[in-house]
């Protein structure tokens, strides 16, 4: 027997509705450039504007952040007659010498793991929909939703310099100070979070509208 072709997808876009991102309603195309919901007044619009590029410069500016917020110090201890500056990597080793695997587990992966994949990730995202590539629509789709879900377990080493920075000044006996590496990290975190949120994951499932046209 031969298989049924697959049916062709109607999607809103193509029966000139937009979605409203925020509560969801269904709206008639704009025939203008902007137009809001008429629900609840939220912009719209068919797609995010200028998606890729955003999302681009927010992934490269946290890439060259990537470096120093690896190489420079994360956080600085001032004791009586002893300075010491650690980098994620120096605290990860100290705390798998002292016993605390987990935790030492734990912040690697958090601090160094997460950030270098969801680099890597939303690159290959990027890259794909430029190439507009079908390749494996349904795993980028779920690849995205995992970016987004991980993207606020980045700051647990920015959490555990403040909460240590916090508790050594109420004790008056040392002081700790966030170094350089921590604003560094934390940037590359927020823009991190800044290009999952600009990119549209409508655009790489416009791919297979674009094949069935033909």
């Amino acid at each position: 027997m031969t298989p049924e072709p697959e049916p062709k997808a109607i999607t809103a876009r193509a029966l000139g509705l937009i979605g409203c991102e925020v509560c969801g309603h269904l709206n008639r195309a704009p025939e203008t450039t902007f137009v809001r919901c008429r629900r609840c007044q939220a912009p719209l619009h068919a797609r995010k504007p200028d998606s890729l590029a955003r999302t681009s410069a927010y992934l490269i500016s946290a890439a060259i952040l990537y470096i120093p917020a690896n190489l420079y110090p994360v956080l600085e201890t001032h004791t009586l007659g002893h300075d010491e500056r650690d980098t994620v990597m120096q605290g990860v080793l100290a705390l798998w010498a002292s016993g605390s695997w987990l935790l030492a587990a734990l912040v690697f992966f958090a601090s160094m793991v997460v950030p270098m994949m969801k680099l890597l990730a939303l690159a290959l995202l990027v890259i794909t929909v430029k190439r507009r590539s079908d390749w494996r629509l349904l795993e980028r789709a779920r690849l995205f939703r995992l970016i987004e879900f991980i993207g606020r377990w980045s700051m647990l080493d920015i959490y555990v310099v403040s909460i240590l920075v916090a508790l050594v000044h109420l004790r008056g006996l040392a002081s700790m100070e966030a170094g350089e590496g921590a604003v560094a990290f934390a940037s590359v975190v927020v823009l991190t979070m800044l290009s999952a949120r600009s990119f549209d994951p409508r655009l790489m499932w416009d791919v297979l509208e674009q094949e069935r046209s033909r």
